[in-house]
């Protein structure tokens, strides 16, 4: 396990990858240098994968909350805020992604 702090939110993780790659996520969305991701058939329970630089988490859709990983605070808010405006549209794309379906694209936070 590994603790980060200093300026980013504090959140314990584990040292195993967050995913299996950019190759085999759809980008659901893009909005100030952050990335939303999302994989086909993926684990419960319901989540989007989200990126900046080298920071990585994964995103409950409907919790709202970071399952796993660390974000700089300021990108973190963006990303919950986004979740919280967009959940009916994430919740689809899981859900069609469940059944190897089209992933839509969601429109970004401007």
């Amino acid at each position: 396990m590994e603790k980060f702090a200093k300026g980013l939110l504090t959140i314990i993780i584990n040292s195993e990858s967050l995913g299996r790659g950019d190759s085999e996520m759809p980008v659901v969305s893009e909005f100030y240098g952050i990335k939303i991701l999302m994989y086909w058939n993926d684990h419960m329970p319901s989540h989007f994968h989200a990126q900046y630089g080298d920071h990585k988490i994964i995103v409950d859709i409907v919790n709202g909350s970071v399952i796993k990983g660390i974000f700089p605070s300021k990108q973190l808010r963006l990303v919950l805020a986004w979740c919280e405006i967009h959940k009916e549209e994430l919740m689809r794309n899981w859900e069609a992604a469940k059944e190897h379906q089209d992933i839509q694209k969601i429109n970004p936070l401007i």
